[in-house]
């Protein structure tokens, strides 16, 4: 008998599988290796297909913005190794391989190294956008690393010189591919931060295959390319072709073409901005020469510079009132103050001791010259100086 417990619907279940997959850290980056059966190119540029091999088959599907990226066309009986996730598609109830790029075969041992060193050099930090450097504006020499023949050095040169002819180009000729590429390509990048005898730095080559291009996926050029003080511009292949290279460089250029019109500017460009800014400046002072002018004018018509004396004979005249004006205050002034002095003077003379004496009034003092206010302060003998108006003389106490 099934036990009485709550049942999952069949989506509920799906749903599940396809969580549980999700979460495993080996089916969300994988490399599958298989030959394409049952291969269809949607009119939407999505791609369906199924990866077999001896044993066993498994659904695939690439959406187009990955699969318009390929440089080759898939078909029927293509060995291939895919990279992508392990997902549920939930309304099949079937698992089936997400595909974010794909190589042939051929190829698939090559790929795998540069998966496995560009996931490793990632997670160094050879790839964080903190490390790039900027690129000179105006760079009097550009270094160029590449072979001395062909047409990636030309289209550089020819694009260099007809770009911005002030800029020196430096080449040093290494070797692109085969034994010892890689060592050459190092030896070149180290030699011009050595000699500083650039400001920045083309490292590329034209187009090929990826057995072609596997020098720039080296890791001592990887190295090599971080570790260089001469910002550096990577410019390998053609625009679909990418290279551990790319990654580590401070600036990817699509082609060495494009690579010389990133490193320098468009000297017919900065002319024309030049000649912008000459006239500008040019209408800028004439406008301020006419409004020098205007006011100049306006001077000229001014009533001072006409008659400048008239000016001159008011404000004489107006000093001349102000020094009678001042005159006049400073007797009223005195004057006034003389007043007081008189008043308070004649108050003073009012309060004044003198005065009191002046009026027949004298005071004692004592042997001591103490002031003598009461009879209890002398006895009979005492010897007493009596101050009157206009002097002073002794006395002597009788009773």
């Amino acid at each position: 008998m099934i036990e009485e417990r709550k049942a999952l619907s069949v989506t509920q279940v799906n749903l599940y599988v396809k969580d549980v997959i999700a979460r495993d850290d080996i089916l969300c980056d994988i490399l599958v290796k298989g030959e394409l059966s049952n291969f269809k190119a949607h009119s939407s540029g999505h791609m369906y297909m199924s990866l077999k091999d001896d044993s066993g088959v498994i659904r695939a599907v690439m959406f187009r913005s990955s699969a318009s990226k390929l440089n080759f066309k898939p078909q029927n009986g293509t060995k291939v190794i895919a990279h992508g996730r392990i997902g549920v598609y939930e309304r099949d109830g079937q698992y089936q391989l997400y595909i974010d790029d794909m190589q042939q075969d051929g190829q698939g041992d090559l790929y795998a190294a540069f998966e496995q060193l560009k996931i490793k050099l990632a997670a160094e930090g050879l790839f964080d956008p903190v490390h790039k450097k900027p690129l000179p504006k105006y760079p009097k020499k550009v270094g160029v690393v590449t072979a001395p023949t062909g047409a990636a050095i030309r289209d550089i040169i020819n694009v260099l010189t007809r770009r911005f002819s002030y800029s020196d180009i430096v080449l040093y000729p290494v070797l692109v591919q085969g034994e010892n590429s890689a060592a050459s390509i190092v030896e070149a990048i180290e030699y011009f931060n050595k000699s500083k005898i650039a400001d920045v730095l083309i490292v590329g080559r034209g187009g090929g295959s990826i057995e072609d291009l596997w020098s720039f996926n080296e890791e001592i050029v990887a190295r090599a390319i971080y570790n260089s003080e001469i910002p550096i511009v990577s410019a390998v292949g053609h625009e679909i072709d990418f290279t551990i290279s790319d990654f580590v460089a401070d600036l990817r250029a699509p082609t060495p073409s494009a690579a010389a019109e990133l490193v320098v500017p468009s000297q017919i460009e900065l002319a024309e901005k030049f000649n912008n800014v000459y006239k500008m400046m040019y209408r800028q002072a004439l406008r301020i020469i006419e409004n020098r002018r205007l006011q100049i004018e306006k001077c000229k018509d001014r009533a001072v510079f006409k008659n400048p004396l008239r000016n001159i004979d008011s404000d004489r005249q107006y000093l001349d009132n102000l020094a009678h004006m001042f005159e006049t205050a400073c007797k009223s002034a005195v004057a006034a103050k003389r007043q007081k002095v008189a008043e308070n003077a004649a108050k003073l003379d009012a309060l004044s001791p003198l005065g009191t004496l002046g009026r027949g009034y004298a005071f004692a003092k004592n042997s001591s010259g103490a002031v003598i206010r009461s009879v209890s302060q002398v006895s009979a003998g005492d010897k007493v100086t009596i101050r009157v108006s206009d002097g002073d003389f002794k006395a002597e106490v009788i009773d």
